[in-house]
């Protein structure tokens, strides 16, 4: 399990992108539009972002697509 870790949490470019992203899409929510719509809208935004690369982290991993 350490190992599986160790190589879906590398950074990479796939993982950079998705964290500076998702860290965007929290600044446009919480500080450039603050209302809740946009909050609500963005976080279901970050929830498929992070079930992409949940998948896509698995496939690469057990295929060794890299």
């Amino acid at each position: 399990m350490r190992e599986f870790l160790a190589t879906v949490f590398r950074p990479n470019r796939r993982n950079l992108a998705t964290a500076a992203v998702v860290v965007g899409l929290l600044v446009v929510a919480y500080v450039l539009v603050p209302h809740r719509l946009v909050q609500y809208g963005v976080w279901l935004t970050i929830f498929t972002i992070w079930m992409v690369w949940f998948v896509y982290a698995g496939v690469d991993y057990v295929y060794d697509l890299d």
